[in-house]
């Protein structure tokens, strides 16, 4: 299928894609929804009032013209793909009704450059989980050893803790250094300091759909039709402060200071077309996470820029399709106790690594905690972040002729507040 639009088939946002987003013009107005298509967003809020949603099951209830997808997202499956039906339909070659009508499409489409994108969520509740086996046993081999890198539980359930909302924001935000204790290896007691040991985390993450009532677990056989949509994640983590303080209750302050995420949401219906298997499983898992449906062949790059660089440069390279856990499992496991989860919460994937070290998604995984630190041409070498260093993720699907992206997921590192003290 085409578009009457000239797209570019290295674009993020063909027709194939179709991701939602909330945006405001940087001309002024309110926030609405839009969806990206090649270099623009499509108004989603001209389009209902145009009466082109006229004969949908949320016909005139200004689904559009909201701060957050929460409202959009409650409606459920059927109302997701009876609107992706709609747009498409629009936006094909074949069809007149946009193409031809000049008015119309001057107030439909905004120029991306010219759109301020704003959290696609208002995120009640946040669960990142730890589902990558090799990022698991990496991190577990520096802290414990080889024979002991995976926990007794790891290969049985996903295991996942609850992460601060309030504290995610959209891709472009700037991220403060944070401030906590720190136990130095050669030190009786803790100080007082800003981490140094900031890094950033690879995961992908998705935003639940509908929802279920508290005391009904959503069975694995259904759990896709509770994810709206997915996004990449950069689960910011400081180092040092997580060594002292995760015992025994886990992440703390070592997390809740930032995460970001990329503003578009892309629809598992974008993405069936790039399903694949998941990695093989042993020993079985208990029949409430069996799945057969897989995962999706879903390609990761991270990019680091120096305030020295004049341009980016690729440190990472992985794929969603490692992970051990799936998101139909995470989600299966995350309700199997009666949890209820709601319209806008975000399950992220963990860490995302693979096998080769250059797919490693994270800097205590790339420069094994700073005993192999990153070399970069211009003769800067990295072992953790430092202030105006800026880490960029991008996600993408590549098929014959077009590719199903996420856009950018992007924070630059400024310094902390206040000076450190002891």
């Amino acid at each position: 299928m085409d578009s009457f639009l000239a797209i570019s088939p290295d674009s993020d946002f063909p027709i194939q894609n179709l991701p939602y987003g909330i945006f405001k013009p940087r001309a002024g107005g309110a926030p609405r929804v839009g969806v990206a298509i090649g270099d623009a967003v499509l108004d989603l809020s001209v389009l209902d009032d145009a009466g082109f949603f006229d004969q949908t099951i949320f016909a005139r209830r200004n689904i559009f013209k909201q701060l957050s997808l929460n409202t959009f997202m409650a409606l459920g499956r059927d109302a997701w793909c009876e609107t992706r039906a709609t747009i498409s339909h629009l936006l094909n070659a074949e069809t007149a009704t946009l193409r031809d009508d000049a008015a119309l499409r001057a107030r439909a489409f905004v120029p991306q450059a010219s759109a301020e994108m704003l959290l696609p969520a208002q995120i009640g509740d946040y669960t990142d989980f730890y589902s990558s086996r090799e990022h698991a046993t990496n991190v577990g081999t520096m802290f414990r050893g080889a024979e002991n890198a995976l926990l007794p539980n790891y290969l049985h359930l996903p295991v996942a803790y609850h992460g601060r909302a309030s504290s995610i924001v959209v891709s472009g935000t700037e991220i403060r250094r944070p401030r906590g204790q720190i136990k130095p290896p050669d030190a009786n007691a803790p100080i007082f300091s800003a981490t140094r040991a900031l890094d950033f985390e690879l995961e992908m993450g998705f935003f639940i759909g509908g929802g279920n009532a508290l005391g009904e677990p959503i069975a694995i056989e259904r759990a896709e039709e509770f994810i709206f949509g997915m996004v990449l994640v950069n689960d910011w983590s400081a180092r040092d402060i997580q060594t002292w303080e995760y015992q025994p209750l886990g992440p703390f302050l070592a997390k809740n200071f930032a995460t970001t995420i990329s503003p578009w949401v892309v629809t598992l219906e974008a993405l069936e077309p790039f399903r694949c298997e998941s990695p093989a499983q042993s020993p079985e898992p208990l029949a409430y996470l069996k799945n057969g449906r897989g995962t999706f062949d879903i390609q990761l790059r991270v990019e680091l820029q120096t305030a020295r660089m004049e341009e980016r440069q690729k440190i990472s390279a992985s794929n969603f399709r490692y992970l051990y856990w799936n998101m139909a499992q995470q989600l299966a496991h995350h309700t199997v106790n009666g949890c209820n989860l709601r319209a806008g919460d975000l399950l992220a994937s963990g860490t995302i690594s693979g096998a080769d070290p250059n797919s490693y998604g994270s800097m205590l995984e790339l420069a094994w905690r700073g005993a192999r630190p990153l070399q970069f041409a211009n003769g800067e070498t990295r072992s953790w972040l430092e202030d105006g260093d800026t880490v960029t993720m991008t996600a993408w699907c590549q098929r014959d002729g077009y590719r199903v992206g996420f856009g950018e997921c992007e924070g630059t590192i400024r310094a902390a507040h206040g000076d450190s003290v002891s």
